[in-house]
């Protein structure tokens, strides 16, 4: 696989599913005259997204574990070279099993970001082209999207909590067994620990994700004669 990284490989198999599904699903169940309603988008969004999910488990495994390799002592740390390194690696020391660990709450919270995300970024498009005098530009598209961003990143604070800390563990434990320690050790707050950094994160990825998305289906359109 060559020197590819955790975070590239995350996205070609997490980010390209969510999406590509998605996308696939709105246009079989549109009747091409109006939007699929808010429940039936929700409905789209949370397949798409366990899809992905799973998908992309074991790059996200080593992702996480990349990056929280400096923070350990030397003789804990895992050193690897890059993501094909590290898949091989995991089922050569831990077996196949090892490359889905945490695959629950991951796929989750794959669920409730593309939900959250997909989903509510349609909607809040829908409402400004409808409720507003923006078109359908890159200003509604920026609105739209910073809005998902941070609705995005307020769902998932808790699932990204447990997933992370679940995937940087050294030994096994439970999620219901997690969740009871740390709320007796930190009060409901930790669900929401991190969430600054997280939206500063994953509010600049959601509206250039977004921006992106919109130009690409535009030009597809275009090619392909649709508008």
């Amino acid at each position: 696989m060559g020197p590819l990284s955790a975070a590239l490989l995350r996205q070609i198999t997490y980010s390209t599913t969510r999406f590509g599904v998605y996308e696939e699903l709105k246009e079989v169940f549109s009747d091409g005259v109006k939007q699929p309603s808010f429940p039936a988008l929700v409905a789209m969004a949370s397949t798409s997204g366990f899809l992905g999910g799973i998908a992309g488990n074991p790059a996200d495994i080593l992702n996480v574990r990349m990056q929280n390799d400096a923070a350990l002592p030397p003789a804990e740390r895992r050193n690897y070279k890059h993501a094909g390194e590290g898949l091989i690696r995991m089922i050569r020391e831990e077996g196949f099993g090892s490359l889905f660990r945490g695959v629950w709450p991951n796929s989750t919270r794959a669920v409730l970001m593309t939900a959250s995300q997909l989903a509510s970024y349609d909607i809040f498009k829908k409402q400004l082209l409808e409720h507003t005098s923006m078109g359908d530009n890159l200003y509604t598209h920026f609105s739209a999207s910073l809005m998902a961003g941070f609705v995005a990143t307020t769902v998932c604070s808790p699932v990204d909590v447990i997933k992370t800390r679940i995937m940087s563990a050294k030994t096994s434990e439970g999620i219901v067994s997690l969740i009871t320690r740390i709320t007796a050790n930190e009060g409901f707050i930790w669900m929401f620990k991190g969430w600054v950094p997280s939206f500063i994160r994953l509010g600049p990825h959601t509206i250039a994700t977004f921006l992106f998305l919109e130009q690409h289906k535009k030009i597809y359109r275009k090619l392909k004669g649709l508008d």
